[in-house]
């Protein structure tokens, strides 16, 4: 079972999460028509055969529960699953068509440990639970913070005009390089509402994040062993980001934000290559040049797992 909740909301008001309203109360949902009857089936004695699919998951977007035959990719019965490429192309444009020019091979912005990119609006909270605190929200933040500054790269759809539906795990697949020898990656997968939002001026231009994680570029060859990455060579670094259950409305956007930093939730990387950051000396950290390569011959791009309805 997969709702829309931070921990432990699912036995609370589960009607919005932050900025988001979700037209019902979706927790009280969870408890009626999922977990009592199967609390009912497997405790009492003479309970009815229960109706519990193999998975319960809310899909945000349509703001719609669906019953899947399996997870971390499933679609319901007459509809399949395909992985579909997203590329990055210059003008900080995303599409489904491939770069097929070399006019502007890469994007790039300068990573400053010393000025990392805070994972949060500040001032950032510290993590609580209760009147007055946001911490557990912090996965539904507005993104437009980090999109404005300049050690972030931003890449943006056209507006939609039919819906885009994933189900899984979406993969990244970028060809990066960096100055320095060790370097964290940051990708986001953005759902941008429309400028204006009905009924809710609050969400006009909202960036909501997806599904999002960092990779640590010293694992790249090894998750066991690390290494030093080569300076100012492009490699590909492929990492699965966390799985979503999200249709991507028309009228809206998507992007994809890129940085080294998300800073406190992960430590800030030196951007030197040593044996152990967490013993890393005040000389190591330095600023370091990163590129998003986007050509034809180096393209970057975002896997989908596309629900595709026949």
């Amino acid at each position: 079972m997969m709702g829309p909740w931070h921990h432990g909301q699912e036995i609370d008001d589960g009607s919005t999460l932050g900025a988001l309203k979700f037209n019902s109360d979706t927790a009280f949902y969870f408890r009626q028509k999922i977990l009592l009857p199967f609390l009912d089936h497997y405790l009492k004695n003479g309970a009815p055969p229960d109706d519990i699919p193999p998975v319960s998951a809310f899909e945000t977007g349509t703001n719609t529960w669906e019953r899947l035959p399996a997870w971390p990719a499933g679609c319901a019965k007459g509809c399949a699953i395909h992985s579909k490429p997203m590329y990055l192309s210059a003008g900080l444009r995303l599409g489904f068509d491939a770069p097929k020019s070399d006019d502007a091979k890469f994007d790039e912005y300068v990573s400053d440990p010393a000025k990392p990119v805070p994972f949060r609006a500040r001032p950032i909270q510290p993590i609580g639970y209760g009147t007055g605190y946001t911490w557990a929200q912090w996965l539904v933040d507005d993104q437009r913070e980090a999109s404005g500054r300049p050690d972030v790269v931003a890449f943006v759809s056209d507006v939609l005009t039919a819906p885009i539906k994933i189900s899984g795990q979406p993969v990244a697949n970028l060809i990066a390089s960096t100055s320095g020898t060790d370097s964290d990656w940051v990708v986001k997968l953005i759902d941008v509402y429309p400028d204006e939002v009905p009924g809710q001026p609050a969400m006009g231009g909202y960036q909501l994040m997806v599904s999002a994680d960092v990779f640590r570029g010293r694992y790249r060859e090894s998750l066991e062993n690390a290494t030093p990455i080569a300076a100012d060579k492009p490699l590909l670094y492929h990492f699965a980001l966390p799985t979503a259950n999200h249709v991507f409305l028309p009228g809206h956007k998507i992007m994809v934000q890129i940085q080294s930093s998300w800073f406190p939730l992960y430590d800030r990387n030196p951007q030197t290559f040593v044996p152990s950051i967490f013993w890393a000396k005040p000389g190591d950290y330095r600023k370091a040049v990163q590129r998003i390569y986007h050509s034809p011959q180096q393209a970057s791009f975002i896997e989908l797992p596309l629900v595709v309805i026949p």
